[in-house]
């Protein structure tokens, strides 16, 4: 039950970047519904890997590497996602920096175990 509240709420959180980010754009809650899910199997399956293959980059950066790692995934979301248009990489590192921030807090207010 915990985890179909979250991922609504991700849903919720990404809708709420489109209407912050004008060049981030959905079709419908249909679209925002399964990017919000594609997103959490792009974040649990492919972000570790990826940033455990850019590591040198990212200790060279100070971990600056990893906020344009989340542009990318959040791009490369937006390209598997026929409803789901993401306008350029700097609104895709801007979308994904504002759905990572309304996403932590949305999902801070749900009771339960946390981890």
């Amino acid at each position: 039950m915990r985890l179909l509240l979250l991922w609504i709420l991700n849903a919720v959180a990404l809708l709420a970047v489109t209407y912050l980010l004008p060049s981030i754009q959905v079709d419908g809650f249909g679209s925002v519904l399964l990017a919000a899910l594609v997103l959490g199997f792009i974040n649990t399956l492919v972000r570790p890997l990826l940033a455990l293959l850019t590591l040198p980059i990212t200790v060279i950066t100070l971990g600056l590497f990893y906020l344009v790692l989340n542009g990318l995934l959040f791009w490369l979301a937006s390209a598997l996602i026929p409803g789901f248009q993401v306008g350029g990489f700097v609104s895709a590192l801007l979308g994904a920096l504002l759905y990572g921030v309304i996403a932590w807090v949305l999902s801070a207010l749900v009771p339960g175990k946390k981890g």
